[in-house]
């Protein structure tokens, strides 16, 4: 494949329908490779060169696209910030990037992004030198604010310096004890991966549109984009998922694909009694973080809505694979499937003997294709550990081959919790908590509670114990609303047990107990 083939800009085209709709207002593929241009022009006159990491702290926007398209054109950089990211969270991922730049909402809903970034001190993240808003002329901040303005005043334009096997966007991923890590993807990685998309859905412009209601910050909304992208296709686009504005453009557009978690189509179908109230879907790929998961698809293809198990992760992207229609219904609703790739390899590894497994066999899944991320941004350590000597990713997903080309994703290995559709390291929790008043050490679980995963906390206190409103509430202002704990137990001390590595907390009984006390209640 030729170079020009696999970057960014190549994903444009030049047909002059429409490439997105934004709160019903369409945005040609003319018109986006303009703001594009507009947009590189705007962050060379902010100082951002080749090398150089943007911060992009916004909801789903054509400003958001413009960017990391932009950014691609210089060299530069994008380094997605989920809009639920609260202080800590922010802070951490601009220290990690280095990020010289943010471009943030001045306002949405009630996020006040201002109040945010003023509990984050400018130690913290020595390297950002400015910040810039959209919506407002500026906003309260330590650092100099200016107003993004590339759509409305022209800048000199730059020539382009783009690297396609340099990284272009980074997106956060859990680690297993601290905060986050930064998978490094490249235009190549990103446009070869949106090519296969196209492909193996055989998306075509004049039949098919997405629906884009997952955010642009993680890799599930992002690869659905750029895959529609490649094909040519219209894409609407919502800036924050709603069930009932979701629910309204899936009933009044002609909408064919759809991507999201479980429990965002569960509440989308109970906006209506309607046997088959979206005529036009054909795809709607699913990703199951709720119990109850197989009665909703078995409901949902009754009512011609149909679900398509998924398997992907931020460092291989989302929709690496999907299930087919040829496939038995069973078959079609688990994670895993077909790699949408034709180069793409998956195998799996006995966790115990390390050796390769038969078809039948659950095992650690390992993944070889075009769409494997570089590595971990600046943690090269990492980044060994992560990827074999043959270049296969350890995804530390448990699953097994099927022996049809096919396999299935059956849960994650390890600590990491599923809570609010991510991916959340425990340390990352036990962190924010061993950093209040009165607390000595603590651990987190995630249990089901009423149908949902939320996290659970014990702490063992220093000295008189902590009320629990406290702590939470000091969480709320630290840390995304889904990652706080729904309940906090205060203990003397946790379960261990001892081995040759040395003493380990009994998680497993943690997470007993947190469901024995919510019982209890």
């Amino acid at each position: 494949m030729h170079a020009d083939d696999v970057s960014l800009q190549s994903l444009i085209g030049s047909e002059t329908s429409a490439a997105f709709v934004f709160d019903g207002t369409p945005v040609s593929r003319t018109e986006f490779s303009m703001k594009v241009e507009q947009t590189a022009a705007w962050l060379a006159a902010q100082g951002i060169d080749k090398g150089d990491v943007v911060a992009v702290w916004l909801v789903n926007r054509v400003e958001w696209i413009a960017l990391l398209f932009a950014a691609a054109r210089l060299g530069a950089i994008v380094a997605a910030v989920n809009t639920r990211y609260r202080s800590a969270e922010v802070a951490h991922l601009l220290k990690l990037s280095g990020a010289k730049l943010l471009v943030a909402e001045a306002a949405f809903r009630s996020i006040d992004f201002a109040a945010i970034l003023a509990d984050i001190a400018r130690e913290e993240v020595p390297a950002l030198q400015k910040v810039a808003t959209i919506g407002a002329d500026a906003i309260p901040t330590k650092w100099p604010c200016v107003r993004f303005d590339a759509f409305e005043k022209p800048y000199p334009l730059t020539p382009a310096q783009e690297d396609i096997d340099l990284p272009v966007l980074l997106y956060t991923t859990s680690g297993t004890t601290k905060g986050p890590k930064l998978v490094a993807h490249s235009q190549r990685t990103l446009a070869s991966h949106a090519k296969a998309v196209a492909k193996a859905l055989q998306l075509s412009p004049q039949r098919h549109a997405l629906l884009a209601m997952l955010p642009f910050c993680g890799t599930f909304g992002m690869t659905s984009l750029l895959g529609f992208i490649a094909a040519g296709a219209t894409v609407h686009v919502l800036d924050a998922f709603e069930a009932a504005p979701a629910f309204n453009i899936l009933s009044e557009q002609q909408i064919t694909h759809a991507f999201g978690s479980d429990e965002m189509f569960r509440r989308i179908l109970g906006l209506t009694h309607a046997p088959r109230p979206f005529p036009h879907l054909e795809v709607c790929g699913y990703a199951a973080f709720q119990p109850g998961w197989r009665e909703l698809a078995a409901e949902a293809e009754t009512r011609g809505l149909p679900l398509f198990g998924l398997y992907g992760s931020s460092e291989v992207q989302a929709l690496f694979s999907i299930g087919r229609l040829s496939d038995a219904f069973a078959d079609r609703i688990e994670g895993g499937g077909w790699p949408m790739s034709s180069e793409a390899k998956v195998r799996v590894r006995d966790t115990e003997t390390g050796e390769l497994t038969a078809p039948g066999v659950s095992g650690e899944i390992e993944i070889s294709a075009p769409s494997r991320f570089l590595g971990y941004f600046n943690n090269p350590e990492a980044t060994r550990e992560a990827i074999t000597a043959d270049g296969f990713f350890r995804t530390g997903d448990i699953g097994r081959l099927r022996g049809n080309g096919t396999f299935v994703y059956e849960t994650r290995a390890g600590d990491a919790m599923r809570l609010g559709g991510f991916l959340v390291a425990p340390g990352e929790i036990e962190d924010e908590l061993k950093s209040c008043a009165g607390v000595a050490d603590a651990q987190a679980v995630a249990v089901d509670l009423k149908g949902q995963a939320r996290c659970v906390a014990f702490v063992i206190p220093a000295g008189r114990p902590p009320q629990q409103e406290t702590l939470v509430a000091r969480l709320r202002e630290r840390l995304a609303g889904y990652k706080v704990p729904a309940r906090i137990y205060v203990v003397d001390a946790f379960p261990v047990t001892d081995s040759a590595n040395g003493v380990k907390i009994q998680r497993a009984k943690l997470r007993a107990m947190a469901m024995e006390r919510i019982a209890a209640e």
